[in-house]
């Protein structure tokens, strides 16, 4: 009598720990799965200084959107005014080198212009001249800033981010960040590096000291 209770007490024991090893697995897979969620995108620590807002203009570059049609540019506006910074002008261009040039140098020169962000014509067509416009207006290039586009690009679209020419440089202390021209490429390049290297608190480096030298106004 005292065996078979013991071996039906041990069988019972046996289930509840074996469900209590499931549950403890599952919670490990949860947590985890939370952990890379949370991080993607926005995985670099921040400090507990006062956040500073930027001033940021935004070009879109096209031969065939007009503003109201234009959805990265929106995105990017958008975005620029949900972290806390100001957009300073938003404006459209045609897929020509001097009127690009023109657009964003008449901003580097504005010292009241932290950062630039430009959508469009980074591609391999004809017409995408972006990189030749704006690269001999660079005082120092950002190299890191296309290769990590490149890199959390391929995620989403695979070796077809060869093609992306997206560059970035500073100009007389502006830093101008060229991206694609679709909505989904510009989501990527705010979320995974602009929104964290635009933002004074981002650790253990960004690029807001370098923008402030001009003590510029708000």
């Amino acid at each position: 009598m005292l065996k078979h209770l013991l071996k039906d007490l041990l069988k019972h024991l046996l289930k509840h720990y074996i469900i209590l090893i499931y549950l403890g697995d599952v919670m490990c897979k949860l947590c985890n799965h939370s952990v890379h969620t949370t991080n993607n995108h926005t995985d670099s620590p921040k400090t507990a200084k006062p956040f500073i807002p930027l001033n940021i203009a935004v070009l879109t570059v096209s031969d065939t959107r007009t503003l109201n049609e234009d959805t990265s540019g929106k995105y990017l506006a958008d975005s620029i005014i949900e972290a806390g910074h100001t957009l300073f002008e938003r404006t459209l261009t045609t897929d020509d080198i001097y009127q690009i040039r023109a657009v964003i140098s008449n901003w580097i020169a504005n010292p009241n212009v932290h950062a630039v962000i430009t959508t469009g014509g980074t591609g391999f067509y004809g017409r995408d001249n972006m990189p030749e416009a704006v690269a001999v207006l660079f005082d120092k290039s950002v190299d890191g800033f296309g290769e990590m586009f490149r890199l959390l690009s391929k995620d989403e679209i695979g070796m077809s981010t060869l093609q992306s020419r997206a560059i970035a440089g500073m100009a007389n202390n502006t830093v101008i960040f060229c991206l694609p021209g679709s909505t989904g490429a510009c989501r990527t390049g705010w979320l995974g590096i602009l929104q964290q290297q635009l933002d004074n608190r981002t650790l253990p480096c960004n690029f807001v000291p370098h923008l402030m030298r001009q003590n510029p106004k708000h």
